[in-house]
């Protein structure tokens, strides 16, 4: 294992694999923007009942609790390339057949739910075996690279494109975003199946082995590396304050502030402008802080971007913050991903990976409650002050970390020291 924090030299080639992964990522990330843009109005129209609504994005949460730790270690298990385009080729042909009942009429709350529900399952598996995947792809000093790529292609896909073209879809059809969405899953599992990687060399699993036993020796792996550890923390202490500030988000922009449809469109515009500047930037500035410190920094800004957005009552300055928000928040989410990558062994990234974000995601649920609780009680500009103190509590947790020898664990329980900055 190479020295983690030393600064992004390289960045990863286009031809070849990472190309052909990009291209399947992004694709991908614009259907999921058509599909989650038009599941909630599809449910308004379908009943009037809040808590049901609600359901069909609850579901996009549930399967990470429940299912995360099992797609880790499945995906340790089998060839991810083969792995990936058959869960992208089955969600493909799930999202068809559900564009094929909403055309003919049939569609229904239970049945919205029950796609949300599957599609999220399916992910587990997917998204953990292309965490597993990358590193084979590229030279782990591209790594950081690679993932500023991937997630800033997401991010104009999605954000920049496929937001703005779900109403136009919708206008011509409900069924339409979920047949463009149905179409994406399908190109993006072909590209994924064209890539030219040999099955990953593993160790031997010991006889007897069992599921349950992997999942703990990825959890094991998690908790013994500690600046993972630390990492998985703060970034769970993060999402418990993203939870309530997306929930009131809305609230906080057309209640507080009083600016209407307009300035909320505003609000998500800026943040997705910050994450693409963050993505094009991470590379300029990991190399000058290391990728923990670069962490630090992103949560440090955040909390202040936070504290703006509930204390100033200016649409300009919500925008403002908001794009510095998203900005240094792609810069958090880079470089914790290839920290991650880069310290485990590759045999144990699906379940150390999974373990993770399982972990992580667990708390966005309770922050939306709290966020709603805050809202209610202390006002539409509460949740935002809320979620400051999250972040301020999620830096804290990892300033033990930031310059300490930190030991790599090796999949034999073996552990060398390097410095983590």
């Amino acid at each position: 294992m190479g020295t983690v924090g030393t600064g992004e030299r390289r960045a990863p080639a286009w031809r070849g694999g990472f190309g052909r992964l990009w291209s399947a990522a992004v694709l991908s990330s614009f259907g999921d923007a058509l599909r989650t843009a038009a599941l909630p109005l599809l449910a308004a129209s379908l009943t009037d009942r809040p808590l049901l609504i609600a359901a069909v994005t609850a579901c996009g949460y549930l399967p990470w609790i429940v299912f995360g730790l099992l797609g880790g270690a499945v995906a340790d298990r089998v060839d991810q390339r083969r792995a990936m385009w058959a869960v992208d080729a089955a969600r493909g042909l799930l999202v068809a057949a559900f564009a094929v009942a909403v055309a003919l009429g049939h569609a229904s709350i239970t049945l919205l739910i029950a796609l949300a529900f599957l599609l999220t399952s399916l992910q587990t598996l997917f998204d953990n075996a292309a965490t597993a995947l990358l590193p084979a792809l590229v030279d782990r000093e591209a790594l950081g690279g690679a993932n500023a790529r991937l997630l800033t292609g997401q991010k104009v896909t999605g954000g920049l494109l496929g937001a703005p073209a779900a109403p136009v879809l919708i206008a011509a059809g409900t069924a339409v975003p979920f047949a463009a969405d149905a179409a994406t899953f399908l190109a993006a599992a072909a590209l994924v199946a064209s890539l030219r990687t040999g099955a990953p060399e593993r160790a031997r699993r010991p006889a007897g082995g069992t599921l349950r036993r992997e999942i703990a020796e990825g959890l094991s792996t998690l908790w013994r590396d500690r600046a993972l550890r630390g990492l998985c923390a703060s970034t769970a202490l993060c999402n418990v304050g993203m939870g309530a500030l997306i929930a009131t988000l809305v609230v906080l922009v057309t209640g507080w502030l009083d600016a209407g449809s307009g300035g909320y469109a505003a609000a998500a515009t800026a943040y997705t402008v910050g994450g693409l500047a963050g993505g094009v930037a991470n590379r300029w500035i990991t190399a000058r802080t290391g990728a923990l410190r670069a962490v630090l920094l992103a949560g440090t800004v955040q909390t202040g971007a936070l504290v703006v957005m509930g204390a100033v009552r200016s649409l300009a300055a919500l925008v403002t913050a908001l794009a510095v928000f998203g900005f240094m928040g792609m810069l958090w989410n880079v470089n914790s991903t290839t920290l991650m990558q880069q310290r485990t062994p590759a045999d144990l990234l699906g379940r150390v990976g999974s373990a993770f974000r399982t972990l992580a995601v667990a708390g966005a649920p309770l922050g939306a409650l709290l966020g709603g609780a805050a809202a209610t009680a202390w006002g539409p500009n509460a949740p935002a002050l809320l979620t400051a103190a999250f972040f301020a509590l999620s830096v804290v947790s990892l300033i033990p970390v930031r310059t300490a020898d930190v030991p790599v664990v090796a999949h034999d329980g073996v552990t060398t020291a390097h410095t983590v900055r």
